[in-house]
């Protein structure tokens, strides 16, 4: 079984579970997504969010494959185009942070680790794009009220964050703020590449003496 991981684009954006394909809990204040849902617009709405933050501020999700089936993906923005973001408590994410929002695994995939490589991929991208850090709204205590037939949630648990490396930053009973720090991995890549600098400016290259000219 293969596993990769790729971009969310305009183009796969359908790949989503139907589901998710058609919530706009994130993308769109309380009021106006009770607007387009009344109206059946959310699909059209939850397009424009992406294409306006692909084109303002680049990559904003991924997409999990297992062999050619898409079984899972993450979302991410920064706060400012995160309307529902405004709404939590625990409002609002810190100033540095890019928001995880969506995220979703297929139920039969749960379980082998595909979450942690979402998380890994996610920051793997925003490390590369000099942000320090991910923060997400957690639901600390999810209930099978809050989601749908397959297990959808629009607010990841946040006993999983805090599995995959998030900590809590402002606790709540119902809705704690976590963070996942990139600068350790941003310094990583820093040191690597200070040690490799040092290493080459140790380096001396020799070259033999040309030989006498014969007569």
């Amino acid at each position: 079984m293969s596993r990769r991981v790729v971009g969310v684009t305009l183009d796969n954006l359908e790949l989503l579970p139907k589901q998710c394909r058609r919530c706009v809990y994130w993308e769109m204040a309380p009021h106006l997504r009770e607007q387009a849902e009344e109206f059946g617009q959310t699909e059209v709405e939850k397009e424009a969010w992406v294409s306006s933050v692909l084109l303002e501020w680049g990559s904003c999700g991924r997409i999990i494959y297992s062999d050619s089936l898409p079984v899972g993906f993450v979302m991410y923005a920064p706060p400012n185009a995160v309307p529902r973001a405004n709404a939590f408590p625990t409002s609002p994410p810190s100033a540095d942070a890019v928001l995880l929002t969506g995220f979703y695994v297929l139920p039969e995939f749960r379980g082998g680790g595909l979450g942690r490589m979402l998380v890994q991929s996610a920051a793997k991208d925003l490390t590369r794009r000099g942000v320090r850090a991910i923060e997400a709204f957690g639901d600390a205590s999810p209930s099978d009220t809050e989601s749908d037939a397959c297990g959808h949630t629009c607010v990841v648990p946040a006993d999983f964050l805090t599995a995959v490396g998030f900590k809590t930053v402002r606790p709540h009973p119902k809705w704690p703020r976590l963070r996942l720090e990139l600068r350790s991995a941003i310094s990583w890549k820093e040191d690597v590449e200070a040690a490799l600098e040092r290493l080459l400016g140790q380096v001396t290259i020799t070259t033999a003496e040309p030989a006498p000219a014969r007569a």
